[in-house]
């Protein structure tokens, strides 16, 4: 068990370890990082000069639609950027038919989430799942829910 620390937890700490890792030459040699792109790694890139804005995904969402896919998508339900109401609304903009009935998924005997499933034309099927006390970035505040739900997902086995 992780040994509880006196000071009070700030969420910027999370990060300390990826500038270490991501700033260390082996790590940028392993990742063909060019030498002398960058001098010094930054988690933000605030300079980045965008010449085009996607307002509405929803049409490529319909595209990969009409393949023969797997999709999963997750939201945490203390998710107060993007409340998983609004990926619901997303989802139901795609028209795809209901497979079934919100379902509770377990993580050592504790509901982990809800999950539901969708399909099209028996080619394309997508899994919406919450991640229970998850915020914006679920796997940063339940990571060992997270893992479960993926792991789940990439070998096929139902959440």
């Amino acid at each position: 068990m992780p040994q509880q620390s006196s000071r009070p937890w700030c969420r910027p700490d999370n990060y300390i370890f990826s500038y270490i890792w991501a700033n260390d030459k082996n790590v940028q040699e392993a990742l063909h990082v060019r030498q002398g792109t960058k001098q010094e790694w930054n988690r933000c890139n605030h300079t980045l000069s965008y010449t085009k804005d996607v307002l509405d995904a929803v049409v490529y969402h319909e595209y990969l639609s009409d393949k023969t896919l797997r999709a999963l998508a997750y939201s945490g339900d203390h998710d107060l950027a993007i409340p998983y109401v609004s990926t619901l609304d997303w989802i139901r903009s795609l028209n795809l038919t209901l497979e079934g009935s919100w379902s509770p998924w377990f993580v050592e005997g504790q509901i982990a989430g809800y999950s539901i499933l969708y399909s099209k034309n028996s080619k394309y099927d997508l899994t919406f799942t919450t991640i229970k006390g998850g915020g914006h970035t679920a796997p940063e505040y339940k990571p060992k829910q997270c893992l479960a739900m993926v792991d789940r997902w990439f070998s096929y086995y139902p959440l």
